[in-house]
């Protein structure tokens, strides 16, 4: 999603997050953000989501071999977990004792 001055919108999760997945196959699993791919609006969850990937023989593995890597989840499909009760959360943005912006899960009022 692109605004008009072709900035990107920012998301409600970001590298490092530890997270929960909320639909889809991998329904209720938990890892850590590896990644997140802003132009397609989806993220890569470690250990969740396990794809097969087939690597062509060369000179360091001249048989080849078939990976196990980890796919993408479309970013609407996480929720970030609450600092305090560990449980999904959604999360806002809101003014810290210093006056920068910082996301905040709704259902505790902590900062995340």
């Amino acid at each position: 999603m692109e605004t008009k001055n072709n900035k990107m919108q920012k998301r409600h999760v970001r590298t490092g997050d530890t997270v929960q997945v909320i639909a889809g196959n991998s329904k209720g699993k938990q890892g850590k953000v590896v990644e997140v791919l802003t132009k397609k609006d989806r993220v890569i969850v470690e250990g969740i989501n396990m794809i097969k990937k087939h690597v062509k023989p060369n000179a360091q593995n001249p048989q080849g071999e078939i990976q196990e890597v980890e796919g993408s989840i479309h970013i609407s499909n996480v929720q970030v977990l609450d600092p305090e009760s560990g449980k999904p959360s959604r999360t806002g943005r809101k003014a810290n004792d210093k006056g920068k912006l910082q996301r905040f899960a709704k259902s505790s009022g902590k900062f995340i």
